[in-house]
């Protein structure tokens, strides 16, 4: 099964099993990792080596600028030595930058474009310090020929300087222990199968439980529990008849890897969910389609509305796929129409392709003023209203019973009897053992009961 949104196999990994690094990362949740890999590995492939040129620091993606500043010291600064470096007059004499700085000062770039100086370390980290008046070196350009190396020595400065914090935490940066993909990679082959072994374990306990409709947690989840209910009783099961999932779940997984914790459940759960609707929009392709939307409240006293498409496929079969519930605030018209609006624009759907949509004969649904028909009918004209054939059905029956008296009395006799029987086991028994007496002095008279 793959992911829709993969972190749950990269990040999970990271969170868990890195836990003690200290390492976090700020993850756009609204991208795909392949998408923000996608971008990243752009930024990188165009950075600008001529320090004159390049773009500032602070104007990168925070989540990408550790990997621009550790692509830039990989490269090492930009020191152009073979550069035939131009004569610049300053009070009547003719100075220029000496290449044979770049030997004593490891920091020291040259921008061609500019004719300056600038400081790589300064230009990847002040920003992470104390703001400070001089920009020289970083945003303005240095190119005070005139006692350069003085210069370049109190740009340094004492220990606590700017510059010396900037080269800190390029080293701090650049150590392998503190960077936590190769504290991933450190991780051995083995170690990664037995989590991805673990991983997929707790995905098959997850589509059974969902195929099933069956809750996954309950009130004591405790090892001395005598039931820790489906989810872990499942993932048990799977563990005894399974020696290659009984090694690396439950008792036999890391601490910190057992996958075990509510979030993670939440993960897979959400993940299963988004493959599913996937499948449903693959299907449905770019087809016409039609709506059939209603609403409930939950045991929560919350308003729900479920939501169904329906279509037809290349057979000419009728398709009707449930696509969810969405929580609502209320259930005036405006409020359904802004999340089907939601619902489609998550989707990939447009209302152009709408030709039909079925409610309830509840006001907010069909009115000719400010109904939820009369909404959609005024952005899309060929989304003709069809009542519901179910709520037809029950209306009818329930105009019919009031008119004819005999058809009203016996279903009010019919509900008192299951009120009366249901109410108590012991009349049901009673009424159980008079139909067997019933039925065997029937076969014994070989006469059958009909009508």
């Amino acid at each position: 099964m793959k992911f829709h949104n993969s972190k749950l196999l990269w990040n999970g990994f990271l969170r868990e099993s890195s836990s003690g690094s200290g390492s976090s990362n700020n993850v756009d949740s609204s991208r795909t990792p392949s998408s923000r890999q996608s971008q990243l590995d752009d930024v990188l492939g165009n950075l600008q080596a001529d320090p004159g040129l390049r773009t500032r620091m602070i104007d990168y993606d925070a989540n990408m600028r550790d990997d621009v500043r550790r692509s830039y010291l990989q490269k090492g600064p930009c020191q152009p030595r073979g550069h035939n470096f131009p004569i610049t007059n300053m009070s009547g004499i003719n100075r220029r930058f000496i290449p044979q700085w770049f030997d004593e000062f490891d920091w020291l770039e040259y921008s061609i474009f500019k004719d300056a100086a600038f400081c790589l370390y300064c230009y990847l980290f002040k920003t992470n310090f104390e703001q400070v008046s001089s920009k020289a070196f970083t945003g303005d350009r240095f190119k005070k020929w005139k006692k350069g190396r003085e210069r370049f020595k109190m740009h340094v400065g004492p220990v606590e300087s700017v510059h010396n914090k900037a080269r800190e935490a390029t080293t701090n940066l650049m150590n392998q222990n503190t960077y936590i993909e190769t504290a991933v990679n450190k991780h051995s082959d083995q170690a990664r199968k037995a989590y991805r072994t673990c991983l997929n374990a707790s995905i098959k306990c997850t589509k059974f439980l969902l195929l099933q409709g069956l809750a996954f947690r309950c009130h004591d989840e405790s090892v001395t529990s005598s039931n820790r209910e489906n989810y872990l009783e499942l993932l048990q099961f799977l563990a005894d008849n399974d020696d290659k999932v009984r090694e690396v779940v439950m008792e036999n997984a890391p601490g910190n890897l057992k996958l075990l914790a509510s979030c993670i459940k939440k993960e897979i759960v959400n993940s299963c969910a988004l493959e599913t609707l996937d499948a449903i929009m693959d299907g449905l392709k770019d087809r016409f389609f039609s709506i059939l939307v209603d609403e409930a409240r939950d045991v929560l006293v919350k308003e729900q509305m479920a939501m169904v498409l329906r279509y037809v496929d290349n057979k000419g079969h009728v398709i009707e796929r449930f696509v969810g519930i969405q929580h609502i605030t209320n259930t005036t018209s405006s409020s359904l129409n802004d999340a089907i609006d939601t619902f489609f624009s998550r989707n990939g759907l447009s209302i152009s392709k709408l030709r039909g949509q079925g409610y309830d004969s509840a006001s907010d649904m069909r009115s000719e003023l400010n109904g939820l028909k009369t909404i959609i009918l005024r952005e899309q004209l060929c989304a003709y209203y069809v009542h519901c054939f179910v709520h037809q059905l029950q209306l009818a029956l329930v105009a019919l019973s009031k008119k004819n008296i005999d058809i009203a009395s016996f279903f009010a006799t019919a509900n008192s009897v299951v009120n009366h029987v249901g109410a108590s086991c012991k009349q049901c028994d009673l009424l159980r053992g008079q139909l067997q007496e019933e039925l065997v002095i029937t076969f014994e008279n070989d006469c059958l009961i009909t009508g």
